[in-house]
């Protein structure tokens, strides 16, 4: 569709959202990076499913969304008027993570690689390779170990595999010791967006999983 290509400052809002690789309040992106996601640019990037976001008090809440992890794997537009050189340093630094970063880590994704914070499983844990993704994705998610966190917001790490191969780790998961998966308690608190990210298991859905309980 003619305007989504996408320009320095929407190339840039991706590239933050993936390093932070987690949900970001707009008012902590504006003082920490001086990065000010206005509603054209928030709307347009939510259109094209890069970015999720959903109000929060006065301000927007921000990460980067399946698409938007699929995106980070192609060239972005970094031209930058007046500051050339940044936008060839950031395009050399897009280019060598994913050519050469994410073969040295072992790596699928940079989905995968964000996501990292410690690749050791519980000690009861799982021992299979998607559910230790889903481990280290909770931990790069939760505040603490033991916390809730939405399914909706965990999805977004795992654009790159299937989504029955992803349930089928929670579920393998959710048999471990220490793991919980639970509804959502206030229903009324859900968007399309927790509802298609739900879970079946036990006959309900499933919005939350807990890791360290």
């Amino acid at each position: 569709m003619a305007g989504d290509e996408l320009t320095a400052s929407e190339s840039a809002i991706l590239v933050v959202l993936m390093a932070e690789a987690r949900e970001v309040l707009n008012t902590e992106l504006r003082d920490r990076y001086q990065l000010d996601v206005r509603k054209p640019q928030r709307d347009k990037l939510t259109r094209l499913q890069y970015v999720a976001s959903r109000r929060s008090g006065s301000t927007y809440a921000l990460q980067l969304d399946d698409k938007g992890w699929v995106r980070m794997q192609t060239d972005l537009t970094f031209t930058l008027r007046g500051a050339s050189a940044l936008g060839a340093a950031l395009a050399a630094l897009q280019t060598n993570l994913r050519e050469r970063v994410l073969a040295r880590s072992g790596c699928a994704t940079l989905a995968e690689l964000f996501a990292l914070t410690d690749v050791r499983a519980p000690a009861a844990g799982p021992t299979g390779s998607m559910e230790a993704r889903v481990v280290s994705a909770y931990r790069a998610l939760a505040d603490v170990p033991g916390a809730w966190v939405s399914l909706r917001r965990l999805r977004p790490f795992f654009a790159d595999v299937s989504r029955e191969h992803l349930d089928e780790a929670l579920r393998g998961l959710s048999r471990s010791d220490g793991v919980s998966l639970a509804p959502e308690s206030n229903q009324k608190t859900l968007t399309e967006a927790d509802h298609a990210a739900a879970l079946r298991l036990g006959g309900q859905e499933n919005h939350l999983l807990a890791i360290g309980v």
